[in-house]
């Protein structure tokens, strides 16, 4: 039997299709009563509705929440829950942090120590001012050739 070449070449999408967005649910908790959900108000009436339209992976649930402040809460694949307080915010500023809480991963936030780790050791190795000749800036150039016959 003999063997045949493939005739098409398999074609890279850079990752389209394959994107799975961490944030399953969005809770919207306001208060009917409190001033500091004003914009929360406003949000849910008219931008929220668009919101749900495009992004139809994220269940959204609204509730209210008597006599405290309006809050966005995030539920994650892994089992973490984020909340962010929107008391006070007008319905762009609520809607730049629905956008946080969408495009998060859930993930705990953890501090960078070494920002840039590698597998494998620099080629050049460590640099230290310890290593190689003790040469000192400033004086002559006879200075520097007296040192170097030491």
């Amino acid at each position: 039997m003999p063997l045949t070449a493939l005739k098409a070449v398999a074609k890279s999408q850079n990752g389209i299709g394959a994107h799975i967005l961490q944030c399953k649910r969005l809770d919207f908790h306001y208060c009917d009563w409190a001033g500091s959900s004003r914009g929360m108000l406003t949000f849910l009436k008219h931008t929220l509705p668009r919101l749900a339209l495009s992004n139809p992976s994220i269940e959204i649930t609204v509730s209210p929440r008597p006599h405290k402040h309006p809050l966005i809460k995030g539920h994650y694949m892994n089992g973490r829950t984020r909340d962010i307080c929107v008391r006070n915010l007008e319905k762009e500023e609520i809607l730049a942090k629905v956008e946080i809480l969408r495009l998060a991963g859930g993930e705990k936030l953890r501090s960078v120590k070494k920002p840039v780790g590698s597998a494998n050791e620099s080629v050049r190795g460590i640099w230290s001012g310890l290593h190689g000749q003790g040469i000192r800036v400033g004086g002559s150039v006879g200075d520097l050739g007296a040192r170097a016959r030491r």
